[in-house]
């Protein structure tokens, strides 16, 4: 059993006493077609130097049949069902996603919600300690590809760190963790997360990477399809 680390728990009054222009770019717009939420999971590594304990973050890689951002890392969550709040859903998807148990989880708050245009869906980020980490397992197959539990000093080693660009349609961050490509809606929860945290470290911004082929296809496909609607 363990407690989150001060800069943890400061991150949600943080966060809400002075928001990141990004909530505000990205807050819902009306027609929002669903609501869903996600659980940013951290907590300490079994086995680490309880005075100086590694904490981890709990990272999926999301089944690539998937209808919307497939194969992509993400942290696990789903949609709301009818007459449930962000934290309670963020929770029932994390045991069904990664086989986690709620009663091990402290909910430490609960960000702004954030609109991802591509599924039209309303994204509550919940923040919670995981005081009392277990074996996770993929529960969901379809719906998960593998986990990862992954060091916060790993996100903010410099090494692990580049800007993902696409031409002039796309600019945002990226970790390179653990194998995995982490870019979009994840990458940027973590970057504002960490820099809200303080945990944050210079790096190299001008160190640019382009998209795997499966993550610049839908970008091809968008401009095919405007490049026809011009004919």
């Amino acid at each position: 059993m363990s407690t989150p680390p001060p800069w943890l728990a400061g991150v949600v009054p943080a966060l809400h006493g002075d928001l990141p222009d990004w909530f505000t770019r990205f807050a819902p717009p009306p027609e929002a077609e669903r609501e869903s939420a996600v659980l940013m999971l951290f907590g300490e590594r079994p086995g680490s130097d309880p005075t100086d304990p590694v904490v981890e973050v709990v990272l999926t890689e999301r089944g690539s049949a998937l209808s919307s951002h497939a194969g992509q890392v993400s942290f696990p969550g789903g949609r709301l069902d009818p007459g449930e709040d962000a934290t309670t859903a963020a929770l029932r998807e994390a045991q069904e996603e990664v086989g986690l148990d709620p009663a091990s989880v402290d909910v430490v708050g609960v960000f702004p919600p954030l609109y991802l245009s591509p599924s039209r869906n309303s994204v509550y980020p919940v923040l919670a300690w995981w005081r009392e980490p277990h074996d996770l397992h993929i529960a969901s197959p379809f719906e998960v590809a593998s986990i990862e539990r992954v060091a916060v000093a790993d996100l903010v080693d410099p090494a692990s760190r580049f800007t993902v660009r696409v031409g002039d349609e796309y600019e945002g961050y990226g970790f390179d963790v653990h194998g995995l490509f982490v870019w979009g809606f994840t990458a940027h929860l973590l970057e504002v997360f960490l820099d809200a945290a303080g945990q944050t470290v210079p790096w190299d911004e001008e160190h640019v990477r382009s998209l795997p082929w499966k993550y610049l296809r839908p970008f091809v496909e968008r401009r095919a399809e405007r490049s026809s609607d011009d004919l």
